[in-house]
């Protein structure tokens, strides 16, 4: 199992009451929640591997080079493509103290977390689907961008999207996708990356073709068998699987689709470093340190639910 942690705890937080706080008067709902969540998990699905993996970039330069409006709107008074590289994202004042602790609950419990330097979560979790080679693989994460990592070869790769919640929650799988999306079945995963190209993600900074919404592209990556397949088709007039309305769009927007795929699809191959061994503990790997924790920080009931969940 890999979780998509900052998606996860920025849900919690917004999920759960910010009146949790810890005796000091420190909030913590973005703990509480994001560590019932995680028990939540363990216990219903029962991984015998797990990773919590990491932010250590928010915005890579990699992506930040190739399309300079990737994730800009999300820092606070700057203009779209005027954000320089190595801006922190604007994460809430009650949050951002919060999630050196969770993380501090993962390490006492005794759970792997995992980064790669100069990426994002999304890599992290790419890169370690993506070797698997033993694994079932299912990804828990409230971003629709990771569908493009579900698959059914050489292990199943699934993702548990949480988006409206982890009591909502859907496992999609390459068959799920397709129906969800109208991208073919066999290359589902990396039809929805080329249709998300295709129509744009404002939440992301991506502008997408003017013209062409989701129906399009989803019909538009069906008829091709790969990304560069459709982008040789452009400057192809005797393609007919291009309308010529569509083709001029196409057209119009070259200079976008030639920098875009390194930007949407998650990498293969980020140097991703494990903080311990991934396998699930039965038990906390720091019992005092975790019940130390769950005093200072008012954490004892959904500490108990996560030791509880190991144990099982």
């Amino acid at each position: 199992m890999l979780l998509d942690a900052a998606s996860m705890y920025f849900r919690a937080y917004y999920g759960v009451p910010e009146s949790i706080t810890a005796p000091d008067g420190t909030p913590v709902n973005a703990v509480r929640g994001f560590t019932d969540m995680v028990a939540r998990l363990v216990a219903e699905r029962r991984p015998t591997r797990l990773v919590a993996c990491l932010d250590l970039d928010w915005r890579p330069r990699f992506r930040v080079d190739a399309l300079p409006s990737y994730k800009a709107h999300r820092v606070a008074g700057t203009e779209r493509d005027t954000v320089p590289y190595g801006v922190p994202e604007e994460v809430p004042d009650t949050l951002a103290p919060q999630v050196p602790i969770l993380l501090e609950v993962l390490a006492a419990a005794g759970i792997a977390t995992g980064g790669a330097v100069g990426h994002e979560a999304d890599d992290v979790i790419g890169t370690l689907a993506g070797r698997e080679r033993t694994d079932a693989v299912s990804v828990v994460s409230g971003d629709r961008d990771l569908m493009q990592v579900v698959r059914e070869e050489p292990t199943p790769v699934r993702l548990i999207y949480v988006g409206r919640g982890l009591a909502k929650a859907e496992t999609l799988g390459p068959k799920e996708v397709a129906e969800k999306y109208g991208v073919p079945v066999d290359r589902a995963g990396e039809a929805y990356a080329e249709m998300a190209m295709l129509r744009g993600d404002p939440s992301d900074g991506l502008p997408g073709v003017p013209g062409v919404g989701a129906k399009t592209a989803a019909t538009l990556v069906s008829r091709f068998e790969s990304w560069d397949q459709l982008r040789n088709a452009v400057d192809d007039p005797g393609d007919k699987r291009l309308s010529p309305p569509v083709r001029s769009k196409l057209a119009a927007a070259k200079p976008y689709l030639a920098v875009v795929e390194p930007v949407v699809r998650v990498a293969l191959d980020a140097p991703v470093e494990l903080d311990r061994d991934d396998t699930l503990p039965s038990a906390p790997a720091d019992p005092a340190r975790l019940a130390e924790l769950a005093s200072t920080w008012g954490l004892a009931g959904s500490v108990d639910r996560l030791v509880a969940a190991l144990a099982r």
